[in-house]
C-alpha cells in the first residue's frame, strides 16, 4: 500500500469522546462494567459504527463481537485486530478503546483507498478484559482460547453473587458456552493496537512500540491464621501475630523478585486484609493477594517457589498456620516474528520511529496467542498514566498507530 492513508483522525477522536460519554460515572470518569447498562449501550454504539462501515457483525454467547470486512477468498482465515471497551471504575477513555475504534478506522482507511482484501479483516471487541465484574481478567479471550472452560465460567460470581449465566442472559447473549471456544487456525494472524500504559515511548520521543513479549501474571492467595488477643495483655514471647508473619512474607516475595537479576520480574502484594482490624487487638488472620509477573514463565515460577518456601519457614518459626492457593498462572506470550517484521516495515514506510519492547501489562492478545500468531502495537500515553480519568493519548499518536496498523493489515490480508 504505497498511497498514504487518509486518516479521519478528527472523526476517530470524536468517536472516542462519544464512547467515553457512555459511562456509569459522570465524565470525565469512564466506568463500564461488563453486562451493565453502560456496557450494553457502548456495544450498541460500536455495532452501529461497524454496520455503517459495511461490516458483518456477529456476537458469541458471552458477547465477544466480530465485525468482518469480507475478503475475496472466503476460504482463507481472516486477519484480526481489536481490543476491549469495558473499563474499570474511575478509568479513562483510551485503554482498549483505541484498539477497537482505531482498528475500525484502519479498515475504513483501506476501504477509502479502494483496497480489496484477499483475506477477510475482522475487528474483535472482546468481552470483559478487565476483572471488575468477576475478579478475573480477559474473560472473553480466555473462553475463546478455551483457557477458561464453560464449567469454570459458570462458577464465576460477582460481588452480589450473580453468575455469568444470569448476567449474560439479561444482557441478551444466547447460545452455549461451549460455542465460544475457537479452533486453531480460526484467525490467520492477530494484531492489537493499544496505549502503552507506561512512560517509555513518551519519554524517549518514539512514535510506536512493537511488542515482542507479553508478560503474564500468576496470582497466589495466602491466608495466615495466628492467635488474637489483647494488644496490652498478651506478652511478646507468646504471640502468634498473623500480620507480623504476613510482613515477613511480603518482604520475602519482594526479595525473591529482586534476586532473579531480571528487570522483567515483578511481584506485588496488592491486598492485605487484616482481622479483626482493631488498634488494640493482635491480628489473628491475614489474607494476602499477590501478583507475580515475568516474560519468562520458568523464572516467574521460581519466585512462586520462593514464596512457598518462605511460607513453610515462617509458619514453623512463628507457630502460625499458612494456607496457599494458586489462583492462576498464565503462560507469557511471544509475539510472532512475521507480524513484527510487517509492523516494522510499515513503520519505516510511514516514516514513524519505533522501538521493540515488552508489554508488562497483559491483554487479550496473551490468550489469542494460544490460537493464532499475535503481535501488539503500542502508542504513547501521557506520563504513562492509565486506569485513571486523566489517561490521555494525543491525536497524532493515535494517528500514527492507525496509519501503521492499516498498512500492516493491508499487507497481511493481500
Amino acid at each position: 500500500m504505497n498511497t498514504h492513508p487518509r486518516l479521519e483522525i478528527d472523526g476517530l477522536i470524536a468517536e472516542l469522546m462519544t464512547l467515553a460519554q457512555i459511562s456509569e460515572a459522570e465524565p470525565p470518569i469512564v466506568t463500564r462494567v461488563v453486562f451493565g447498562e453502560a456496557d450494553r449501550r457502548a456495544r450498541a454504539y460500536l455495532k452501529g459504527l461497524c454496520a455503517a462501515a459495511g461490516l458483518t457483525v456477529r456476537e458469541d454467547a458471552v458477547g465477544n463481537t466480530f465485525a468482518r470486512w469480507q475478503g475475496s477468498d472466503a476460504e482463507l482465515a481472516p486477519v484480526g485486530t481489536g481490543s476491549h471497551i469495558d473499563a474499570i471504575p474511575n478509568a479513562g477513555l483510551y485503554d482498549g478503546c483505541v484498539g477497537v475504534l482505531g482498528g475500525l478506522e484502519a479498515i475504513r482507511v483501506l476501504q477509502h483507498l479502494g483496497f480489496k482484501p484477499r483475506r477477510s479483516i475482522e475487528l474483535v471487541i472482546f468481552t470483559a478484559e478487565e476483572p471488575t465484574r468477576f475478579g478475573i481478567g480477559c474473560l472473553g479471550s480466555r473462553m475463546m482460547a478455551n483457557v477458561l472452560t464453560p464449567s469454570q465460567a459458570l462458577a464465576l460470581r460477582d460481588k452480589e453473587g450473580r453468575g455469568l449465566e444470569e448476567l449474560r442472559t439479561q444482557a441478551g447473549f444466547a447460545g452455549t458456552l461451549e460455542s465460544v471456544a475457537l479452533p486453531l487456525g480460526r484467525f490467520h494472524q492477530f494484531i492489537e493496537l493499544h496505549i502503552e500504559q507506561g512512560p517509555l515511548l513518551e519519554q524517549e520521543g518514539i512514535d510506536l512500540g512493537l511488542v515482542t513479549h507479553i508478560a503474564a501474571p500468576a496470582s497466589v492467595r495466602v491466608v495466615i491464621e495466628g492467635e488474637g488477643g489483647h494488644a496490652g495483655a498478651r506478652l511478646m514471647p507468646g504471640r502468634k501475630d498473623a500480620l507480623a508473619a504476613a510482613a515477613e512474607l511480603i518482604l520475602a516475595l519482594e526479595t525473591a523478585a529482586r534476586s532473579t537479576g531480571a528487570i522483567d520480574t515483578v511481584a506485588t502484594v496488592g491486598v492485605c486484609e487484616v482481622f479483626p482490624g482493631a488498634v488494640n487487638s493482635i491480628p489473628s488472620r491475614v489474607r494476602l493477594e499477590t501478583d507475580i509477573r515475568d516474560i519468562d514463565g520458568a523464572r516467574r515460577d521460581c519466585v512462586i517457589d520462593a514464596l512457598h518456601a518462605a511460607c513453610g519457614e515462617v509458619s514453623g518459626r512463628r507457630g502460625v498456620a499458612i494456607a496457599e492457593e494458586l489462583v492462576n498462572a498464565d503462560p507469557p506470550a511471544t509475539c510472532d516474528a512475521e507480524i513484527l517484521a510487517a509492523l516494522e516495515a510499515s513503520a519505516v514506510e510511514a516514516g514513524k520511529s519505533y522501538k521493540k519492547m515488552v508489554s508488562r501489562a497483559y491483554h487479550d492478545s496473551l490468550f489469542m496467542a494460544r490460537i493464532a500468531p499475535v503481535a501488539m502495537l503500542f502508542i504513547p500515553c501521557r506520563g504513562g498514566v492509565s486506569h485513571r480519568p486523566d489517561e490521555y493519548a494525543r491525536p497524532e499518536w493515535i494517528g500514527s498507530g492507525v496509519h501503521v496498523l492499516a498498512r500492516t493489515l493491508a499487507g497481511l490480508a493481500a
